[in-house]
């Protein structure tokens, strides 16, 4: 099983920014109509804005992240299993992409385990988001 080319495109895009920590280009690869689905926060951010502002918000909180497996679910979805550290919490995640049929990421989720890491990222966030979390859910 692999990728569609026009989402294994944007998969190698993604993978290097997240590599050189510069997401200067994501609105690039992410749909006009994507949503991010939080693993501490409910319900979805809607729309390419905030999908990007909650990845960019992510990339500065996360220390000593490294992906380490991936797992192609399909021609538009991927599983990309990563570690990280937020202060002194480490965790382990899975970032669960699927594309749209132009290859732009249409949903962006994020598991995250142990509770304690889960927390700390909830916790990190927040502090860095502030009010612009709830304007951008459309609250």
């Amino acid at each position: 099983m692999s990728l569609s080319p026009a989402a294994a495109k944007s998969l190698a895009k993604w993978r290097d920014m997240v590599a050189k920590r510069d997401l200067t280009g994501l609105e690039a690869i992410v749909a006009e109509d994507a949503i991010f689905r939080s693993p501490v926060a409910y319900p979805p951010y809607p729309g390419r804005a905030a999908v990007c502002l909650v990845l960019r918000t992510a990339e500065s909180v996360f220390e000593d992240f490294v992906y380490h497996r991936e797992f192609v679910c399909g021609p538009d979805s991927v599983a990309l299993e990563f570690s990280a550290r937020v202060g002194d919490k480490k965790l382990k995640a899975m970032d669960i992409i699927r594309f749209n049929a132009a290859g732009l990421i249409q949903e962006f989720e994020v598991m995250v385990r142990p509770a304690t890491g889960l927390m700390a990222l909830g916790a990190a966030m927040q502090a860095k988001l502030g009010a612009a979390a709830a304007k951008l859910k459309g609250g």
